[in-house]
């Protein structure tokens, strides 16, 4: 839950905070938080350092289906993906956890070949052309884990305290300044979007991103429709008795405030994919900066005698690389601390 207050530590074990940190995380995003949970379940002592707790960060906002997106397409990042895809796909049975296994249609205005990550999930089908909205010629149909993004960054956040994890919210203005203020050996920089001026680092830029959350009038499954030259980013992700309608890919659009005439294009658009969103109720607004970089960066550095580990750079994949990144983070604090 929230904390009341900057500057202050969440005790998690018998009340008392454990000063004896091995590793300080930077950012409560769903990088973060992965990372965080991975090493303190490995029995590290672990605190997250973060202006937000994770319900405010841009992870909040996402659908969120596992799927690359917005990132480098590499070795690595399919690695990356696997990983991450397996252990989700574990955790859709947990109801606690908030992923479920959801089936759906991603649709294009064009005819596209088969995507460049359809042999991980290993369950894509072409869909008929018949069966799909006006206006797209083609379509693959598969299963793929979406999750619930309050209630699995709430999860994340109660398994990284159970395993003695502390979290503080405080502004971090740079590195230098979190190595002063801790005694941790190894710090590791989830930061995303605030990355670009905490390294700084000029190649992160955002990618805004823009939602409606709606009440579902009924629908079950996912659609996506990637923008193309004729029209932009169009999605549906079912979550219950909610739906979360987008989207938005402002590259270098830095505003969190939500575009009343956006949310006007996001309903019409998601709206002549499924006419039953036409008079469904609107919830909330929510906008978020995908944090994208040519390359992720996960890589190790010293800082001032410590080990500096960067893990930021995810761009619109940052559920789908969360825990191949956080294994990786794991691995190389092993190997260098």
């Amino acid at each position: 839950m929230p904390l009341p207050a900057e500057h202050h530590w969440d005790a998690t074990v018998g009340g008392v905070t454990n000063p004896q940190l091995d590793v300080l995380v930077i950012g409560a995003g769903v990088s973060g938080l992965t990372t965080a949970v991975c090493l303190a379940e490995a029995g590290r002592s672990v605190a997250i350092r973060a202006e937000r707790l994770p319900q405010e960060t841009t992870s909040s906002v996402a659908g969120a289906i596992w799927g690359p997106h917005l990132v480098e397409r590499s070795d690595r990042v399919t690695r990356w993906s696997h990983q991450t895809l397996t252990t989700l796909t574990d955790l859709a049975g947990d109801v606690a956890s908030g992923v479920r296994l959801v089936s759906g249609v991603e649709a294009t205005r064009a005819a596209r070949g088969f995507p460049h990550w359809g042999h991980l999930l290993g369950n894509l089908s072409p869909c008929d052309p018949a069966s799909l909205p006006g206006g797209f010629v083609a379509g693959w149909r598969y299963t793929a884990p979406v999750a619930a993004m309050p209630v699995y960054l709430e999860y994340l956040l109660t398994r990284f305290r159970r395993a003695a994890g502390q979290v503080r919210t405080s502004a971090v203005t740079s590195l230098a300044e979190a190595v002063r203020d801790t005694t941790a050996r190894v710090i590791v920089n989830c930061s995303g979007i605030g990355a670009h001026d905490l390294v700084p680092d000029p190649a992160v830029i955002p990618i805004r991103g823009q939602v409606v959350v709606a009440a579902n009038p009924g629908i079950t499954e996912f659609f996506i429709a990637p923008s193309d030259d004729t029209a932009e980013l169009a999605y549906l992700f079912p979550h219950g008795d909610r739906i979360i309608l987008g989207g938005t890919e402002l590259r270098g659009n830095w505003s969190l405030d939500p575009n009343p005439h956006t949310a006007e294009r996001i309903l019409r658009d998601c709206a002549t994919i499924d006419p039953r969103l036409r008079t469904t109720q609107i919830i909330t607004h929510r906008v978020g900066l995908r944090p994208v970089r040519a390359q992720v960066r996960l890589e190790a550095e010293p800082l001032d005698g410590r080990l500096l580990v960067h893990n930021y750079g995810h761009g619109g994949a940052g559920i789908t690389l969360s825990w191949g990144c956080a294994y990786e983070v794991a691995e190389l604090i092993r190997q260098n601390a």
